[in-house]
């Protein structure tokens, strides 16, 4: 079919050329719109649209908030649609520049955007990229912009975070309470909910993307706890299924109609899909002649894990350490889920004839043998390496391979050398890479289990109100597996070169967020009657770009 497609694009194309006047144009581009019916709203109302939700409602895009991505964000695509069928003005708490990042009276709070670095192949800071300082001109205690504003997106909310007062308030900054994009947006009303401004626009269509922080929030922590899945039951303002009850209801209240959408695994993304399991190339200079004298420390505790094992201490062998001197090796983790070793460690090494003269080949004296004992059991009680069920965060690209000083300054506290200090903290190799690094397979089916828990709850409310609703989590599982043709390339979910994703590998970019504005079109269509697709008034995603200059500021 799409060779179909572009054949007849080319027979059109063909059929211009052929014209000789005016009235052949005329007659051909009347022949054309015979196929195209008029736009038509269905039983929609957009004349007051309103979004609802966090940062992908509100354009974020390479880890900031800034003027050009605000302007190309999902919502103010959709209006600029709904505005060829009866649809008002669509306002946007702007940013005050390109850069990005916020401040308070001039201090920093927030940092600017992301860039491609192209020497180094990699997303580094705007300013990393440019070798100077720019300046964050957006201040909280300078110049807010007025509302009322269509776009309700605050970055960073939770489902719960819509129905908080005070979200918005800056005196709640400090403790933690609040939202610095929401202190932007609520002008003289700084405790008033992003729900109650929502609802005093009155709107008659509304958007609502929302309970994807409910669990990216963990997600991105590496599932350590610092961030938890928010509850699936619980009281209104807790609970994911009460607190999307009482959104849907009151935005639905008085009659308006709109689209929802649901929520994406994280595996889909490529924050979590980027980094690999086994980043260890025995070609990097750093790394590869340190290969041999890594396993030879490595040797040691894994003759400990062997003993385990034949003592009736199951999986022990899956944890011995090794890396290839002819191919990656994967990174060395610490992995809460495993029964924690450190004691059988220690007891082992201890009774080891043998150990001794391992602790002296250091330069330590034979005495020492209880003390490295039980740092070994200390450090890797919970140690193994890597595998492909492992996810391991964006950030940890920059991590891994370097010295982590807080271990070096407790190993010299327990009476190393600084060298032999450093030697046992690089990240990754000789120190398990922290929880906060990784996303463990019983993290992700955690994960799993409250995606799955929220899109039933968002599915449900959207049945019950009428609402349409767009797949996001199949569409975004599309993307990661095969890619999805749209226009004349495919989007797929490759940081930085596969189109939909920008540089921070969770946000879209300006052409995802477009192709996402034709999958709400799409669904608004099924549900209200209206015509977005069949008129061929979809966006074209190739109108919009993949990245934006270090130089747009």
């Amino acid at each position: 079919m799409k060779n179909i497609k572009y054949i007849l694009l080319s027979a059109v194309s063909l059929t211009f050329f052929a014209c000789n006047d005016i009235e052949d144009v005329d007659r051909v581009e009347a022949e054309l719109m015979v196929d195209s019916p008029a736009l038509v709203a269905g039983s929609a109302d957009f004349s007051n649209f309103v979004a609802v939700g966090n940062s992908l409602t509100a354009g974020f895009t390479d880890n900031a908030l800034f003027i050009a991505s605000q302007e190309n964000s999902l919502p103010n695509m959709l209006s600029q649609k709904f505005a060829l069928i009866g649809g008002g003005d669509f306002t946007q708490p702007l940013m005050n520049d390109n850069v990005g990042g916020i401040a308070v009276a001039g201090t920093r709070i927030l940092q600017p955007r992301l860039v491609f670095d192209i020497n180094k192949s990699a997303p580094v800071g705007l300013e990393d990229l440019l070798g100077t300082s720019v300046t964050v001109s957006t201040d909280l205690a300078f110049n807010n912009p007025t509302g009322p504003f269509n776009n309700m997106g605050v970055p960073g909310a939770k489902s719960f975070h819509l129905l908080a007062p005070g979200y918005g308030n800056i005196a709640n900054l400090s403790l933690g309470l609040a939202n610095p994009y929401f202190v932007r947006m609520t002008g003289a009303t700084p405790n008033a909910s992003v729900l109650d401004l929502t609802l005093a626009q009155a709107p008659t269509f509304f958007s609502l993307w929302i309970g994807n922080n409910d669990v990216l929030g963990y997600a991105l922590s590496g599932g350590d706890g610092t961030n938890p899945l928010t509850p699936v039951e619980g009281a209104v303002g807790v609970g994911f299924s009460a607190t999307y009850a009482t959104l849907i209801g009151a935005l639905t209240a008085n009659g308006a109609k709109g689209v929802v959408a649901n929520i994406p695994n994280v595996t889909s993304i490529p924050h979590f899909t980027t980094v690999p399991f086994s980043p260890l190339s025995p070609a990097n200079e750093a790394f590869g002649p340190q290969i041999p004298t890594l396993n030879g420390v490595f040797g040691q505790l894994n003759q400990v894990f062997a003993f385990l094992e034949s003592q009736g201490v199951t999986g022990a062998t899956d944890r011995q350490i090794v890396f290839s001197e002819t191919a990656a090796s994967a990174v060395v983790v610490k992995d809460e889920s495993l029964t924690d070793l450190s004691a059988q460690i220690e007891t082992v090494l201890n009774g080891s004839d043998t150990f001794p003269v391992f602790v002296q080949s250091f330069g330590l004296p034979a005495q020492a043998a209880p003390l490295v004992a039980n740092l070994f059991g200390t450090i890797y009680g919970q140690a193994r390496q890597a595998t492909a069920a492992d996810l391991l965060v964006l950030p940890s690209s920059s991590i891994i391979g370097t010295v982590n000083t807080d271990s070096v300054a407790f190993l010299q506290s327990q009476g190393l050398s600084e060298a032999l200090a450093t030697q046992f903290s690089l990240e990754g190799i000789t120190m398990p890479l922290a929880d906060k690094w990784v996303l463990l397979p019983s993290e992700q089916e955690e994960i799993a289990v409250a995606v799955s828990a929220f899109n039933d709850i968002i599915a449900a409310n959207a049945s019950q109100a009428g609402l349409a609703l767009v797949d996001v989590n199949s569409i975004l599982s599309e993307l990661a597996t095969s890619g999805i043709a749209t226009g004349d390339f495919i989007l797929k979910s490759n940081l930085a070169t596969g189109g939909a994703f920008s540089l921070d590998g969770v946000h879209p970019t300006a052409r995802g967020y477009s192709f996402l504005a034709n999958e709400f079109m799409k669904a608004i269509d099924v549900t209200y009657g209206s015509n977005f697709e069949a008129s061929g008034s979809l966006l074209s995603p190739s109108d919009y770009p993949t990245n934006y200059a270090a130089g747009l500021q």
